[in-house]
């Protein structure tokens, strides 16, 4: 399975960046021809961390004895053996499957090596001017996802941006399930005037307008309207803490200059509903076996059960969940 870890904007040519992910210190690069590679960040010699070293013709090299290692681990040099000396085969680093495009970096963390490229959204391939922004919240992983699938939040956490008009009942939910990994969903909001409120909407969620899209494990989608999107990823860093990842696209003019200057203005509204949620999320439990859902939580359920399926993630995690709804 792959899990988009990374904005390809952090990973710049000519030196190492290092980053935590699912409770592993990795350092990352970008070899010759600028592909980005990826290692466990100790070297197997002596355990030096090697982004504190160099990048040498395309190769990481270890800040203590000058080590250099390639992309799938392998010690290419080994300076006091000397270049007339194979470097022996036993000082092999960790290595990660990497996958590099529309700007995000995705590791596989599945068995076996992976058949196809990560799936991405179809509808934003052609968006192109967008404004990025990342931070750390000290919440777990399945916290920081399922606060973007919760679609009744937004009058209590969003009272004065997103969330105004006080609807407060969700109305129905339209949910449709995509494949394996991807579903599509909206909710209908309303006041509360006594109505009883519907489980279900029979409409199709993609003719709604605005839709949320979500590819597991990690992917989400706001679909605002043709010409405006809001995308997310969720980094896990550890079991406690995840990396935000947000992008505001935006295509008004169709002049990519002038749409990304329009898309860096509208982020500083983005980066506010962004915090509002972080207060609350970060004030939670992030223990969920003790969570109980309702039937608007439909999208949170569906998201649990590929969850329940996903030993690997879960395992790296650290995470156990169970089920409860009405």
């Amino acid at each position: 399975m792959w899990i988009a870890i990374l904005s390809s904007r952090e990973a710049k040519r000519g030196r190492p960046y290092s980053v935590q992910r699912m409770g592993e210190d990795m350092v990352f690069w970008r070899d010759g021809d600028g592909k980005i590679m990826a290692l466990r960040n100790y070297c197997p010699h002596r355990q030096a961390l090697l982004s504190q070293g160099k990048v040498v013709n395309g190769l990481i090299q270890c800040p203590y004895h000058g080590f250099e290692f390639d992309g799938v681990g392998n010690v290419v040099h080994v300076p006091a053996m000397g270049r007339s000396q194979k470097p022996p085969s036993y000082l092999k680093a960790k290595s990660y499957t990497l996958y590099e495009q529309y700007g995000i970096v995705w590791m596989w963390y599945g068995p076996g090596q992976p058949e196809a490229p990560p799936k991405f959204f179809d509808d934003l391939k052609d968006l192109e001017a967008y404004a990025e922004y990342w931070e750390t919240w000290n919440i777990s992983f399945l916290r920081a996802v399922e606060n973007q699938l919760d679609g009744f939040h937004l009058p209590f956490v969003h009272y004065n941006t997103i969330g105004r008009g006080n609807r407060t009942l969700i109305n129905g939910v339209a949910l449709k399930q995509i494949d394996d990994i991807t579903f599509v969903w909206h909710a209908a909001a309303e006041r509360d005037v006594g109505q009883k409120p519907k489980v279900r909407l029979d409409i199709d969620p993609q003719k709604a307008g605005t839709y949320i899209e979500f590819i597991y494990p990690n992917l989400w989608q706001n679909h605002i309207s043709e010409n405006m999107r809001v995308l997310a990823f969720f980094a896990p860093v550890d079991p406690q803490r995840t990396t935000i990842y947000i992008r505001f696209y935006i295509k008004p003019t169709g002049i990519k200059s002038i749409d990304k200057l329009l898309a860096r203005l509208g982020m500083y509204f983005n980066i506010y509903i962004l915090h509002q949620d972080r207060r609350v999320v970060e004030s939670q439990n992030p223990d969920i076996i003790g969570d109980k859902l309702i039937a608007p939580d439909s999208p949170i359920a569906i998201f649990r059960r590929m969850f329940l399926q996903d030993k690997e993630l879960q395992n790296k995690l650290k995470v156990k969940i169970a089920l409860h709804t009405t």
